[in-house]
């Protein structure tokens, strides 16, 4: 790990949520733009994912993290506490795709920034951005449900269709 992730680990801590579950919080104040953290897991193929979890489409893919066309992260292994970041309708911070310069999609990576200042004390969230090809059934919007309690939540961590 580099410095300014060593430094940010301090700043962030792991502990139940209001939203859902365990949640991640700022500890000390981060500026809008730092680096948070990155996204980690085990590199697999849509393929094997789905073969893998296949059974639980009940509970939602939580800690899969669409890497590119090729690849997911799966944080249930090597996983690290960027898995339990939430998703907010009203986010504080943003997941960006980082491309690998030679072009080696393995090697890709997704990074968490802050969006805008974060006070100490503040729960971590962002935007989950699900897209599924599916129709929005009232069934896939109960899986997906929002509870980040946002005046601006839409109830759902679907993604509108484009249209």
């Amino acid at each position: 790990a580099n410095q300014s992730e060593v430094a940010m680990a301090k700043k962030i801590q792991a502990r139940r949520s209001k939203i859902h579950g365990t949640g991640v919080f700022a500890v000390a104040d981060i500026k809008k733009g730092d680096f948070i953290i990155e996204y980690k897991g085990l590199l697999r193929s849509h393929a094997e994912v789905d073969s893998a979890y296949e059974a639980d489409d009940e509970t939602g893919h939580t800690f899969l993290f669409t890497l590119n066309d090729d690849y997911v992260l799966d944080a249930n292994i090597d996983g690290n506490d960027a898995r339990w970041i939430n998703h907010s309708c009203e986010p504080n911070c943003e997941s960006s795709h980082v491309e690998h310069a030679g072009g080696d999609a393995t090697k890709d990576r997704i990074i968490i920034e802050a969006s805008r200042d974060i006070k100490a004390g503040e729960e971590l969230s962002y935007n989950y951005g699900i897209r599924l090809a599916e129709r929005h059934t009232a069934k896939l919007k109960k899986l997906w449900a929002c509870l980040c309690g946002s005046k601006h939540c839409t109830g759902t961590m679907l993604q509108p269709k484009r249209g």
